[in-house]
């Protein structure tokens, strides 16, 4: 990974992903709000006159990210501006949709913004750093539930000690150690009923995901990783389907009270609609 930096005083990172469908179905999964949050968070598209023109995704509480579309070419690409992290220039965000052969799509995301100091270079990195893993379930939502209703349940929350300590808690609490690609995996008895076959698994980053058929078609993502000092664990569910409302809100409760019940404070980050 790395800033691409420009005479002009531009920064940016980009991150592609080749996915499955034509241009028209590539472009539902992330320029509609239903479609954006099938993968990532939930997201609201905001129009006017039947054109986008705010996009507005929601992290957890009080954590909302809204950025103006500055330009709109479907199903080809889109752009939006918004504000910087914590005083940094505002972050411009364009997202390309490219016809490849074979039935596939490249998507490509870029973030960029106009500084004379590597200061927010971080920042860039960490952003791009962080679309892999939802690429990951793009992937799997466009090759298996392509166009489905979907509804999220997720939830971060701190554990103590190092990263690789708070991966093994959870990994052990779910019983995940050894999963490889391919294989069927139940949790451990305790755990809420979910089960499915890993798609994929990563020690570095620790990470994991899981394409479920129990409790209902969807994809599950295990995850640990280090945030202002401390180390967290997450868990996010998407369900999928006619039933992903009824699930995901007969879900809930039942992960808010196990998490409860063995991690420290844990926090609903986002809930799909």
């Amino acid at each position: 990974m790395s800033v691409k930096q420009e005479a002009s005083g531009r920064r940016s990172v980009q991150v592609e992903v080749e996915v499955p469908g034509t241009p028209e179905e590539v472009w539902q999964a992330i320029a509609t709000g239903p479609g954006v949050s099938s993968w990532f968070v939930p997201t609201m598209f905001e129009e006017r006159d039947g054109t986008p023109v705010a996009v507005t995704s929601n992290f957890g509480p009080g954590m909302e990210s809204r950025a103006v579309v500055t330009a709109w070419d479907p199903p080809r690409m889109f752009a939006a501006q918004g504000e910087g992290w914590g005083g940094s220039p505002p972050i411009a965000t364009e997202w390309s949709v490219e016809a490849r052969a074979g039935g596939v799509c490249l998507v490509r995301v870029v973030h960029s913004l106009f500084a004379s100091t590597d200061d927010w270079d971080n920042q860039l990195e960490a952003t791009e750093s962080g679309w892999p893993g939802f690429f990951r379930t793009l992937r799997i939502y466009l090759t298996h539930f392509r166009g489905q209703r979907s509804a999220i349940v997720q939830f971060v929350t701190p554990v103590a000690g190092t990263d690789a300590e708070a991966w093994e808690a959870l990994t052990t609490a779910f019983g995940l150690k050894g999963l490889t690609v391919g294989q069927h995996w139940s949790a451990s008895e305790g755990v809420p009923p979910v089960g499915g076959v890993a798609e994929y698994v990563s020690e570095r980053p620790y990470d994991v995901l899981v394409r479920l058929d129990t409790p209902g078609p969807g994809v599950a993502a295990f995850g640990a990783f280090g945030c202002d000092g401390h180390s967290m664990v997450a868990f996010s569910f998407y369900h999928y389907g006619d039933r992903a409302d009824e699930t995901a809100a007969r879900e809930r409760p039942r992960w808010q009270a196990w998490i409860q019940e063995r991690f420290a404070m844990p926090v609903e980050t986002s809930q799909g609609d």
